[in-house]
């Protein structure tokens, strides 16, 4: 399994992770491991977020 951007290289700089904004909040949120296999999916920061939807 291929590492995904931010991963490489990773030396506990939490700063140079990719960022995106929540679609319902807006908040910045940082790349995961946990998220590593579908980043380009991701699109809510929490469960909270991704039932309120982007009218939120």
């Amino acid at each position: 399994m291929a590492e995904r951007a931010g991963a490489v290289g990773f030396k506990g700089n939490k700063a140079s992770l990719p960022q995106k904004p929540c679609l319902a909040c807006g908040r910045p949120m940082s790349w995961r491991r946990k998220w590593a296999r579908d980043w380009d999916q991701v699109k809510y920061c929490s469960e909270r977020c991704r039932r309120d939807g982007p009218a939120g």
